[in-house]
């Protein structure tokens, strides 16, 4: 009688080899219950999205520097010269203009109450709004301070016609008459006060004790520069390297809530003591400026950056009514940096424009080159490179067509250092323009912690059967001198 059920031939084989009767078939029919022959396992681990981090932007741009306070407070110095944006026109007496100066300004804006410094027998510059209208030189014959108001009276017209889209008023210099007395009002420079608080960022990675005992090797070759062979350890590496990359994307997308502007104000004045409520209701959650926010609060904004030789001539405007600073680095998303090559390419003799090698050592092989790296404007000096934060799918990244598009397209910062008074030290010191500052003491350094908890892994600190890897930072980001940075949308 034949045995049911059958599987394959019965009859061995004096030898290691496969025959048409001397096999176990377990994937025909019902029998597919167990596998012959042990799948075929691939050791190497296939790196299908390359080098996925996305830090090193700070390193490149700033320092990392201890702190030991809940905030850091610096200043920066103001303006030298005395300028006002909106100014109106109020009435016509006589000869005598009458204007309110920054009349659509809030009576106290983001440094203070706006104050009127202008004082009679100054000399004003009058720029009406209007396209094509021509600057009015006065004097001023008398200011009713501390109100908004000044009376000019016109050197070189009958009086200051009334401009619809307001003026620009800044002083130029002053008259006296023979014999009379000097100056009677005196302006007092002061400085405007910046600061930011540092937030706590953490992660966990946790493996069961079992876990750590079912060993599956898999070779690695880790954005670290770490190789090799690793088990549960690998996933406790990218939680590293993740989090390594939060440090750093804390500090570019941090946001204050709204409860976190006014504890700045509220600490400043009666310390840390009183805390105004965040998020949630919650005093400790009051979020951080990151780099986006300061630029977009206290720097300049270029919406609709295509990359063309004219948005860079309005950049350059604009850089000169700032620090003027002549070295600035660029990190931009791919498309941008593709539209800044081209918009390079065409100025040269290949290009259809006049020859313009510049910073290329009038090579033609290097003009040639559209991975352009440095170039001349004016007399500004650009450095570019892509960021990968602004490239990457799983961030800011993607182009039209693929997924939704970064609402920022790059950042210009600018290169070197500036000068600040340092609060707690008590004396001015020099800073880069972006820097990060972390938690630390004698007793403690905050700026990248780890420790193991529970009772695998060589930790016994709890009766948990598994390995608790823990990640903490607490730090923030220093912005200084912002209108000297420039964000592209």
């Amino acid at each position: 009688m034949p045995i049911t059920p059958q599987f394959g031939g019965l009859i061995p084989t004096q030898a290691q080899q496969i025959t048409s009767d001397s096999y176990l078939s377990f994937t025909d029919g019902a029998n597919d219950f167990a596998q012959q022959y042990l799948p075929e396992i691939y050791e190497a681990e296939v790196e299908r999205y390359g080098n996925r981090t996305l830090s090193g932007f700070l390193r490149m741009v700033g320092a990392e520097l201890p702190m030991t306070s809940d905030q850091v407070v610096w200043s920066e110095q103001n303006r030298l010269h005395i300028s006002y944006d909106e100014c109106t026109w109020v009435s016509q007496v006589g000869n005598a203009t009458r204007l309110t100066l920054d009349s659509t300004a809030t009576p106290a804006g983001p440094v203070g109450p706006i104050a009127n410094v202008i004082t009679p027998n100054m000399t004003v510059v009058i720029m009406p709004k209007t396209a094509g209208a021509a600057a009015i030189k006065a004097f001023v014959g008398a200011s009713q301070a501390p109100a908004l108001t000044i009376d000019v009276y016109a050197y070189d017209a009958a009086a200051v016609p009334n401009d619809p889209n307001g003026y620009k008023v800044y002083v130029y210099g002053s008259e006296f008459p023979k014999g009379s007395q000097g100056v009677q009002e005196n302006i007092t420079p002061n400085f405007t006060q910046f600061n930011n608080k540092p937030v706590i960022i953490r992660d966990r990675y946790v493996v069961s004790g079992s876990d750590t005992a079912q060993i599956g090797w898999v070779e690695i070759s880790t954005e670290d520069g770490a190789s090799g062979y690793l088990w549960y350890l690998k996933a406790e590496g990218e939680t590293r390297l993740r989090f390594e990359d939060y440090l750093e994307m804390a500090l570019v997308e941090g946001e204050n809530s709204v409860a976190g502007d006014a504890f700045y104000d509220e600490a400043f004045v009666s310390g840390l003591s009183d805390f105004t409520p965040g998020l949630d209701g919650n005093a400790n959650i009051l979020g951080t400026q990151g780099l986006f926010s300061a630029i977009e609060t206290r720097g300049n904004v270029f919406a609709g950056f295509t990359g063309s030789l004219p948005d860079f001539n309005e950049i350059l405007e604009n850089l000169d009514s700032q620090g003027a600073i002549e070295e600035n680095m660029l990190f931009m998303n791919r498309a941008n940096e593709i539209a800044v090559d081209n918009m390079l390419a065409a100025q040269n003799s290949y290009g259809g424009g006049g020859t313009s090698y510049g910073v290329f050592e009038n090579s033609e092989e290097m003009a040639l080159n559209l991975q352009f790296t440095g170039f001349r404007r004016g007399s500004y000096d650009f450095y570019k490179t892509s960021w990968k934060y602004l490239n990457d799918a799983s961030t800011r990244g993607g182009s039209v067509g693929f997924t939704t598009g970064s609402d920022v397209g790059g950042v210009l910062v600018p290169a070197g250092t500036s000068t600040v008074y340092d609060q707690i030290l008590g004396t001015n010191v020099r800073r880069p323009f972006l820097h990060v500052r972390y938690r630390a003491s004698q007793t403690d350094d905050r700026r990248m912690k780890s420790w193991i908890t529970g009772s695998v892994g060589g930790a016994y600190t709890s009766d948990l059967d598994a390995m608790e890897v823990h990640f903490l930072s607490e730090r923030c980001l220093c912005v200084q001198a912002a209108n000297n940075f420039v964000l592209l949308s």
